[in-house]
């Protein structure tokens, strides 16, 4: 039963229906970067490779001819079993142009070098493939110790057009009076130290659900600020030359 639990908790986290408000405390965040990416999953296709793939919780949206998960050499991902490929740090264990497109998921923010991890992308993405890219901008520190940097919009469109990506599509997420909701949660579950499933989601019925409720309308009508946002997305393309 415990199992069980877990298994619909884990599903709940990164396909938030309506009814994960309830035993997902970051419904928000999940919800916002799974319908910015759902937006734009039909400008990924053929062989497509995932980086930093985790559990791959967004395969589902993708019909592609072909998709890979690449994931760091650890043994804490060897022990998932999830990844197909795994890789040292530095070099990806693919040819050039290997990939008709790529997804990269809250990933950069755990990369110490940047512009050689795109650089890396950028080799094995085909001329005119395209990456679909996020990361978070406002959020606490998390696979401590591996959380090195957040990314202003115009940081992050300048180190891919550094790197010869051209960025197609730009978006901010949760760019409104909801993130300070999510924040709220954040801070909360961290400071309860939440570690048991069942304690979880009697928190998230009783306590997380109404402050996400509270959330969602508040956005819905205050005013965005687009100075102010938990994740943003980018759809960028590799130069056809």
């Amino acid at each position: 039963m415990k199992e069980k639990l877990r298994q619909i908790y884990v599903e709940r986290q990164f396909n938030p229906q309506w009814l994960g408000i309830f035993i997902n405390p970051f419904f928000l965040a999940r919800r916002g970067l799974r319908r910015a990416i759902e937006a734009r999953k039909g400008y990924l296709y053929g062989k497509m490779l995932d980086v930093g793939c985790g559990s791959k919780p967004y395969r589902a949206l993708f019909a592609v001819d072909d998709y890979v998960g690449l994931e760091i050499d650890t043994p804490q991902t060897r022990a998932r079993g999830i990844a197909d490929v795994w890789y040292d740090g530095k070099k990806f264990p693919f040819g050039d142009e290997s990939f008709d497109s790529v997804l990269c998921n809250q990933v950069l923010e755990h990369i110490f070098t940047p512009d050689e991890f795109l650089r890396e992308i950028h080799r094995v993405l085909k001329p005119g493939g395209h990456l679909l890219l996020t990361v978070p901008f406002v959020w606490d520190e998390h696979e401590q110790p591996y959380d090195y940097a957040r990314y202003s919009s115009f940081g992050l469109r300048a180190l891919l057009e550094k790197n010869n990506f051209v960025v197609r599509e730009h978006e901010k997420i949760l760019n409104d009076a909801s993130v300070l909701f999510q924040l709220l949660i954040a801070y909360l579950y961290k400071i309860i130290g939440i570690r048991d499933v069942k304690f979880s989601l009697l928190l998230s019925v009783v306590l997380f659900a109404p402050i996400s409720l509270a959330g969602w309308c508040a956005g819905v009508l205050l005013p965005k600020n687009n100075d102010l946002f938990l994740d943003q997305i980018i759809l960028a393309e590799r130069h056809r030359s």
